[in-house]
């Protein structure tokens, strides 16, 4: 692997899972010595990071973005658009036999969810592997390349909504739901699903979202 592309998952990976929280300002100099490798890598890197709209440049030098409440509504009004008509292309043309699997570990959710950080870990693993299985099966590149970018950003708000255990509940029936109907090959309930699934998840985000950090502004 290339020491950019190294660099590149290191920084996004920080910046998604909170490490290195919005505001918090990358100087190439500092990361090439944290990260081992030299600053043409880093630049790279960072470059990749402003195409994903994780970093922006600003008179000080590469800073991570904010995420506003602005934000988490645009993102999901994407997310519905997308992920409603993959899931009932999924329902289309999927093969049974991912969906099943999906469907027996959701089965396991409540188990997993009252196993704190190991068992939330291993539910949202699930919740992956099922958008990955949808993306594979709406079989439209795309559409796919889309869906990842949208996910990129989702989870960076994932982390931003504090987990509720009722909601994370309600969210492994909704997912439930979705596989069931792309199981059934009913495309008009497994879009549905899927916005009911996103309308809820949209309001537990603007809800549960930290107020410093949704709300902050764009650093100058």
């Amino acid at each position: 692997m290339r020491a950019s592309d190294r660099a590149y998952r290191t920084l996004r990976s920080e910046i998604l899972d909170g490490t290195v929280p919005p505001g918090s300002l990358l100087q190439e100099v500092e990361q090439s010595t944290r990260l081992g490798v030299s600053r043409t890598p880093v630049r790279e890197a960072l470059r990749q990071l402003a195409a994903d709209g994780l970093v922006v440049a600003s008179g000080r030098g590469t800073v991570v973005t904010a995420v506003s409440r602005e934000d988490i509504t645009a993102l999901y009004e994407l997310r519905e658009a997308l992920e409603s008509r993959a899931a009932a292309l999924a329902a289309k043309r999927a093969e049974e036999a991912p969906f099943r699997a999906i469907r027996d570990r959701l089965l396991d959710a409540p188990r997993l969810l009252s196993e704190g950080e190991s068992g939330l870990a291993e539910y949202f693993a699930i919740v992956d592997d099922l958008d990955a299985a949808i993306e594979q099966a709406a079989a439209n590149r795309f559409l796919g390349a889309a869906l990842r970018s949208v996910q990129l950003h989702s989870a960076r708000i994932r982390r931003l909504s504090r987990h509720n255990p009722d909601r994370l509940l309600e969210a492994a029936r909704e997912h439930l739901l979705i596989v069931d109907a792309i199981l059934a090959r009913d495309a008009e309930l497994a879009a549905h699903a899927t916005h009911v699934h996103l309308h809820r998840s949209l309001a537990n985000a603007l809800a549960t979202a930290p107020e410093a950090e949704a709300d902050a502004s764009d650093v100058a």
